[in-house]
């Protein structure tokens, strides 16, 4: 299975150094879209079964695998399905939590999430929100989904304005995705843990995969990278309900299992440049 080629130059370049030298590249990974399908119970969400042996034979190559997510960061480990990815790195809530080698860090919780928590079934309530509206407690932030409901874009764009006041009230920010909007502490995106990680480790290449909004400051974040001189290639987990991220990307795959391929193709073709 052959590489496809990038749209833009500086994706051509990026993916050209990542197969000659593998080794000290560094692979940054959404979860939800990217690695894992999108499901109706996010709890259930779990990694697409052909990505973990493909991570595993890529940084027996060298190249330092990243998963950075609004999750916890221990849920893309256990039960996410990647326990056995050697050297992996996570950084859950936007970088707020840190999971590596088994261990994980995290500072305490914003207390204005625990207050946007007990005012949260009282407001859906008020604007009547559709059957299905489905709350989730990720600890860190609190996320509403529309999926299971009738019409899960109107249903998001309704409650949109709503749950903006409440984190503003409560010193919270929204972070909007597929169908969901998400209550959390203001502060680190997934560029600003994208950047640490760079920081620690001075890739030789850059590549971040994502499907949706809340990736955007990590294409960002490698496009400024370019700038400064580190190759980097952006690949878009494609679906159709989010398209900003494939306006921008250099690959645009087909969801998971699309993602998947696309990582098995690199292990061919970097095991065929040696």
């Amino acid at each position: 299975m052959s590489v496809p080629a990038p749209t833009s130059e500086a994706g051509r370049a990026a993916l050209a150094g990542l197969l000659v030298s593998p080794s000290g590249a560094l692979l940054g990974l959404d979860f939800d879209g990217t690695l894992a399908p999108i499901v109706d119970e996010p709890d259930r969400a779990r990694v697409h079964p052909d990505i973990p042996p493909v991570l595993r034979l890529l940084a027996a190559l060298g190249v330092r695998v990243a998963v950075v997510t609004g999750r916890p960061a221990a849920f893309p480990v256990q039960p996410g399905g990647l326990t056995d990815v050697p050297g992996l790195v996570v950084l859950g809530h936007y970088g707020a939590e840190r999971w590596e080698g088994g261990v994980l860090s995290a500072p305490d919780p914003d207390k204005g999430v625990a207050e946007a928590r007990r005012r949260l079934t009282a407001l859906l309530a008020d604007v009547a929100a559709p059957d299905g509206t489905y709350v989730e407690d990720k600890g860190r932030a609190v996320a509403v989904h529309t999926r299971r409901t009738a019409e899960p874009g109107a249903a998001f764009d309704a409650l949109r304005g709503p749950l903006t006041e409440l984190a503003e009230e409560t010193g919270l920010v929204v972070e909007p995705g597929r169908y969901v909007l998400e209550l959390r502490a203001a502060g680190g995106d997934k560029g600003d843990a994208l950047r640490v990680l760079v920081a620690e480790s001075a890739p030789s290449v850059v590549v971040f995969v994502g499907d949706d909004l809340g990736d955007l400051p990590a294409f960002a974040a490698v496009e400024r990278l370019r700038a400064d001189g580190i190759p980097g290639l952006l690949v878009c987990s494609g679906s159709t309900e989010v398209s900003a991220l494939s306006d921008l990307a250099d690959l645009v795959v087909d969801g998971p299992e699309g993602v998947a391929g696309l990582l098995r193709a690199l292990v061919e073709s970097a095991h065929a440049n040696r």
